[in-house]
């Protein structure tokens, strides 16, 4: 998403020098410039409303209600930020996790309906790394029977952005990703370079 505002405030969550509170506050703040971008799609019907004056034809929400998903721990640092601009949304949660052994991910806590049938799904996650997490959530989802999913991200690697569309080429629902930013590439550690370092630390501090 290009908006001078966007570059302004990644530009001071990048800088290592910001703290915690400030890196939550600009967080939150990002996410609903992003989900301004997010929510272009989201579903509406017709809705009329009386003002003081005469009959305004406009529109509403469809139902069911869009529902978010951050993914624990560090896109908790991205709801409130969500809920700010869409407070009708529903909220579910999911931890997803990564076989170090296997690099394959899966899911080790989820707090969502059993049924997500024509549900829209935006689910949240500060980086796009190697975006192994991001498609598994991805597909958790649909499984569940999402039908339109849009991801948020802070940032994104081409290499996450590959891999995302690979693990998700045969995916049978629309889906969308939102980023402030494509870095250039991930080190050998796999962190986003020049990126921000550890989201979820520099939320909530090194406590595991």
């Amino acid at each position: 998403m290009e908006h001078p505002l966007v570059a302004h405030k990644l530009t001071t969550l990048r800088d290592e020098r910001t703290d915690s509170p400030t890196f939550r506050r600009l967080t939150e703040e990002l996410v609903t410039l992003l989900a301004y971008e997010a929510t272009r799609e989201v579903r509406v019907v017709d809705h009329t409303v009386r003002t003081p004056v005469a009959d305004a034809h406009g529109v509403k929400l469809a139902a069911p209600r869009p529902l978010v998903v951050p993914i624990l721990r560090a896109g908790l640092g991205m709801l409130e930020g969500m809920t700010r601009l869409v407070p009708t949304a529903e909220v579910g949660f999911l931890g997803m996790v990564r076989n170090e052994e296997t690099l394959e991910a899966s899911s080790y806590a989820e707090r969502l309906p059993d049924d997500l049938s024509g549900r829209q799904c935006y689910v949240l996650d500060p980086m796009l790394a190697t975006g192994g997490t991001l498609a598994a959530a991805v597909k958790f989802l649909v499984n569940r029977g999402a039908d339109h999913i849009t991801c948020i991200c802070l940032l994104a690697a081409p290499e996450g952005i590959d891999r995302l569309t690979h693990l998700l080429e045969d995916l049978h629902v629309p889906c969308t990703l939102v980023t402030a930013a494509v870095d250039e590439r991930l080190n050998e550690l796999g962190y986003i370079v020049p990126g921000l370092g550890d989201a979820g630390d520099r939320l909530y501090g090194l406590a595991g």
